[in-house]
């Protein structure tokens, strides 16, 4: 498919003007003569016109943008994963209306004809016995499951969306490098390009007639709900491997403007063949599972038996037609490399026509002829594993030396079936900005096709990825490459539409108590607890550090030796240090414990818990939201170079500033939902817990409060309102009476039981039974009945064990409360009642 167009002279200003491709290659924007594709020449003039300080100020505008959104890819080394932010060039890949015209009908062509390559393989299998495909191509294709042989989905349509990598020859041709039929990523990339590029090219983007991408969304949804004819309204999910996974961000991203609910595997249930999600409210049916799980790891059961990604019994309720999976389970058959070789004689077999987009020539080493023909080839040819998951990087044939070559040959002899030899071919290039010019990059353009309720659409764009070098054939963000946005243009205006217009694509704030699996809801309650804690270890660390930095007086100096004693109470610090420590040995060791990300119980520590806990509701959160919580993770520095406790201190105090934006966005952006609800009780618990534990550290040190009292209200952000209250110095009953019994004050003990008690009494009922309840109603009656100045007056008179034991109890209690709370909604299993 040649692209025919009748090249315009160069535009004769710098930037696009002096971009210059290579001749022997298919420049996308210009041919091997400098001249301007005709679809290119108004957006040359734009970029032009911007300059390269216009375009270097919104190349800075993406990176910001990508950064608050958090947009990641995950690679992995070594058996570690690197989060790696997304890389997206400012220049699009622009594909004219009639080119377009040409590759639309080729792509739907290739879905439908794997389509009904997938439903022989795993019905019939008359190809095989025709010998249109060799039986080796099967059963030694570890993406045939042959526990799934014979499952149909409705409709006979395996494949709900089917990614398509195509290149171009030097003459202009497309051609198919590979199919991605399994779990295809990269559509959420795709959209986050656009949402992204729009904005900091948005004239450029309304002046070029770009076709939007929200029609294809709107198709792929009417598609799904079809696809379960037992139901007007289908409960539908997408299940997730988890915050690991390689392109996560995209399963929360597709999530969250879907409106689908984020599952993991132990999210849902098989009972009676047939799919539940666990929520909150008890077990909810599913009727369409989007997986981006690979296929042997859905079922443990009937799959990989070692699969901790998968549901148990998954297998067996598709068998049953109780659920469809989306893409079918064993899709990934056709996903084989080898498969390219038997296509063409399948189209024709198959559906009576050639196909419109050719593959790019390969030899399946499982046949005689073809075996010899890439063993006389080797050198120019890449070599490739025939099969998904074999050998994880082509070869390519013209960078081996003798004996490698030698040895893949012997290897190929070996195994013939298992390897294939492919055409290498030169991919095309497209103008990338580097940062001060522009530059040619090898790319592959991947296409989307989904189902829809009457037979396929495909998106009007695509991801399109591009070498990290312009020398590299190696296209992949695994190794450092990036993407563009990719422009179909339009002869004529477009039709405005968003995803979010109309009824068909709502983006919903949050949903319903139904749709919320138990895993979010337990993530939002630790959220709120590691957020609580995080603030509560920060607030203690600054109260340390800021005598430390202090003028030195004889008050603060035995401020600071309560202060750190209080924290080897704690156990924050090592036990020596209830000795006297020099200034330069407690700063060293405060140092260590706000920076080192292996210190259990620090700041940094804290804050990659939160992160962590974090990505596993993403989906969940508003963009502010999330942006708050991005920030806290990348904007917390290193250790600074020296190791003053000045230095040390300001970015405490910028932690706070972002923990108190995320505690507002918490209450006033939020739903009042159950996930809403058990992040406050997280909270609350975590609050109570931690005052406790402090106070009894502090009483231990300071038994009649001569020196630690004005830490301890600073700590607890109360020394403003003691003040307004008592008008006096802290004395230890007002201000243990303040910070445990008056439920008027935030911090207070108090506040933090009446807040549980209404959240408590606001939560599902789950049986009969609710011991939280229970046990709750004896700790408030407990904290209701105790007079707190008295109980501090007679620790002054060496009564003190009365109070530490009040004390012990109801920091006991709390950690209780958090235990009932876990077994009776999270792992659904009925706790006894104290």
């Amino acid at each position: 498919m040649p692209l025919a167009t009748e090249p315009r002279p160069a535009l004769m200003d710098s930037g696009f003007a002096s971009y210059g491709p290579s001749a022997d290659v298919f420049d996308e924007a210009k041919d091997g003569s400098g001249l301007v594709r005709p679809h290119w020449e108004e957006f040359g003039q734009a970029i032009e016109r911007l300059g390269a300080q216009g375009l270097a100020e919104r190349r800075e505008n993406a990176w910001q943008l990508l950064r608050e959104h958090g947009v990641t890819f995950n690679v992995y080394a070594d058996g570690r994963s690197a989060e790696r932010t997304w890389e997206l060039d400012m220049l699009p890949l622009l594909i004219s209306a009639r080119e377009w015209a040409q590759l639309e009908p080729g792509l739907i062509q290739r879905t439908r004809l794997l389509n009904l390559v997938l439903a022989d393989l795993y019905g019939p299998q008359r190809l095989l016995a025709e010998g249109l495909l060799p039986p080796a191509l099967l059963h030694a294709n570890p993406g045939f499951l042959r526990a799934c042989h014979g499952v149909r989905p409705p409709h006979d349509r395996f494949l709900s969306l089917h990614a398509v990598d195509l290149t171009r020859a030097p003459d202009g041709q497309w051609w198919v490098l590979a199919d991605r039929t399994q779990a295809p990523s990269g559509v959420g990339y795709a959209l986050e390009n656009r949402t992204i590029l729009s904005r900091v090219l948005a004239d450029e983007f309304r002046e070029s007639n770009v076709q939007r991408l929200a029609s294809f969304f709107i198709a792929s949804k009417a598609g799904l709900r079809a696809m379960a004819p037992w139901t007007n309204s289908p409960q539908v999910v997408l299940m997730t491997p988890g915050p690991l996974s390689e392109t996560y961000f995209e399963h929360a991203y597709l999530a969250r403007h879907l409106g689908y609910p984020l599952v993991e595997g132990g999210d849902l249930t098989v009972r009676d063949r047939r799919v539940f999600m666990k929520t909150l409210e008890g077990l909810q049916p599913v009727d369409i599972i989007i997986r981006r799980v690979d296929d042997v790891f859905c079922d443990p059961l009937e799959l990989r038996a070692d699969s901790f990604l998968g549901v148990p019994g998954l297998v067996e309720a598709a068998r049953a037609g109780h659920v469809v999976i989306s893409n079918a389970l064993g899709s990934g058959a056709v996903e084989a490399p080898a498969l390219l070789a038997f296509l063409p004689a399948l189209a024709r077999h198959l559906l009576g026509e050639e196909l419109r987009i050719p593959n790019v020539a390969t030899w399946w080493c499982g046949q005689p002829h073809e075996r010899a023909y890439a063993l006389a080839n080797l050198h120019s040819l890449v070599i490739k594993h025939g099969f998904v998951g074999g050998s994880a990087d082509p070869l390519f044939g013209a960078a081996l030396a003798g004996a490698d070559l030698a040895e893949v040959a012997a290897r190929i002899r070996a195994e013939p079936h298992m390897f294939l030899g492919q055409e290498r071919v030169a991919l095309s290039t497209a103008p990338v900005w580097t940062g001060d010019h522009l530059e040619p990059r090898p790319l592959i353009l991947r296409c989307f096709v989904c189902a829809t309720s009457d037979g396929y659409a495909v998106m009007p764009g695509g991801l399109t990825r591009v070498s990290a070098a312009p020398d590299s054939p190696v296209v992949s963000s695994k190794y450092g490459g990036g993407s563009k946005d990719t422009w179909v243009l339009s002869d004529g205006p477009v039709e405005e539409l968003t995803l979010t217009a109309g009824a068909a694509l709502p983006e919903r704030l949050e949903r319903s108590n139904a749709q919320v699996p138990s895993r979010v809801i337990e993530t939002f309650f630790w959220l709120g607890r590691y957020a609580e804690r995080l603030e509560s270890t920060t607030r203690l660390l600054r109260t340390a550090l800021a005598r430390l930095a202090g003028e030195g007086t004889a008050i603060e100096e035995a401020e600071l030796v309560a202060i750190t004693r209080t924290l080897v109470g704690l156990q924050s610090l090592p036990e020596k240090f209830w000795k006297r420590a020099s200034h330069r040995e407690i700063t060293a060791e405060l140092r260590d414990l706000v920076f080192n990300a292996e210190r259990a119980g620090g700041v940094r520590a804290l804050i990659r818990r939160v992160s962590y806990l974090t990505a596993g509701v993403r989906d969940r959160l508003s963009g502010d939201t999330w942006r708050i919580l991005n920030h806290l993770q990348t904007e917390f520095p290193a250790a600074p170079g020296h190791s003053t406790a000045g230095a040390v201190v300001s970015p405490l105090h910028r932690l706070i500033f972002q923990l108190a934006a995320l505690t507002g966005m918490e209450m006033e952006n939020m739903t009042r939902g159950q996930a809403w609800r058990f992040l406050e009780i997280g909270r609350r618990i975590e609050r109570a817990s931690n005052l406790l534990a402090t106070i009894r550290a502090v009483l231990a040190v300071d038994p009649d409060g001569a020196v630690a009292l004005t830490p301890l209200l600073e700590y607890t952000d109360s020394t403003m309102s003691y003040r307004r209250r008592y008008f006096a110095r802290p004395e230890l009953p007002t201000t243990l009476d303040f910070l445990l019994a008056q439920d008027s004050n935030p911090r207070a003990l108090a506040f933090q039981f009446k807040s549980l008690r209404r959240h408590l009494g606001d939560l599902p009922a789950l049986g009969e039974a609710h011991p939280e309840q229970w046990h709750f109603a004896e700790m408030d009656a407990l904290l209701a009945g105790s007079d707190f100045q008295r109980l501090a007056m007679a620790a002054r008179e060496s009564e003190g064990r009365r109070l530490d034991d009040l004390l012990q109890e109801l920091l006991a209690g709390c950690r209780l409360l958090s235990d009932q709370l876990t077994a009776h909604y999270f792992t659904h299993v009925l706790a006894q009642a104290s």
